[in-house]
């Protein structure tokens, strides 16, 4: 479930920050994309498939780790890789080292996002277990060609982190996200998991005929 108290002291006086710190996006949206993308995410797939699903997720969630080295790759295989789902990651960190994990994933930009939530979540039992979760992110991101120097610019770069907290405050306004993973397909909620043969039945429901 969604870490309230983390939640709420997360976004406390982010009203303020957000003033200092605008949040003009400068990546556009892409040829074609659907009306539940919005310029700056990470994307995966066609812009134009049929097809948007929307994962809410925090790189310290249990589920999440779960869904992504179990289901997701046979969701890419099956309908990223082939032209019918476009994935839009969205990062909803439940605590201090999901958001620090989310930064590093971002610090090398979305040339090199997806890699890196791979290697987060391949990397789960490692890093989310350390009695010094840092000094192993700050491996992870040196193995990726993110000097320790970088992220820790990175960390300390309100704007990005003010980006997914206000993201994330959108998120809950919109969708009322209770926990992680939260899918939207097709600008509807499902919280209750993922199995690949739920995935597979809620898809196959909603492509258009060929």
């Amino acid at each position: 479930m969604v870490s309230r108290r983390w939640f709420l002291t997360g976004t406390a006086g982010l009203a303020g920050t957000l003033a200092a710190f605008p949040l003009a996006y400068i990546s556009a949206l892409p040829a074609g994309a659907s009306e539940w993308e919005k310029p700056g995410d990470m994307a995966i797939g066609r812009p134009d498939a049929p097809i948007t699903v929307i994962e809410y997720f925090s790189l310290t969630c249990s589920h999440c780790e779960h869904f992504h080295n179990k289901v997701y790759p046979k969701i890419k295989k099956e309908y990223i890789d082939t032209g019918r789902v476009r994935m839009i990651l969205r990062d909803f960190p439940l605590n201090r080292p999901a958001m620090d994990a989310a930064l590093l994933a971002r610090c090398g930009g979305s040339d090199t996002y997806f890699a890196f939530i791979d290697t987060l979540f391949d990397t789960y039992n490692n890093w989310t277990r350390s009695s010094d979760y840092l000094a192993d992110l700050t491996q992870i991101g040196q193995v990726g060609g993110i000097p320790a120097e970088d992220f820790s610019a990175c960390k300390a770069n309100e704007e990005m982190e003010t980006r997914i907290l206000s993201n994330m405050i959108e998120a809950d306004e919109t969708y009322s996200i209770q926990g992680t993973p939260t899918f939207i397909i097709n600008g509807k909620k499902y919280d209750q998991g993922m199995s690949f043969e739920k995935f597979e039945t809620i898809i196959e429901k909603i492509l258009p005929d060929a």
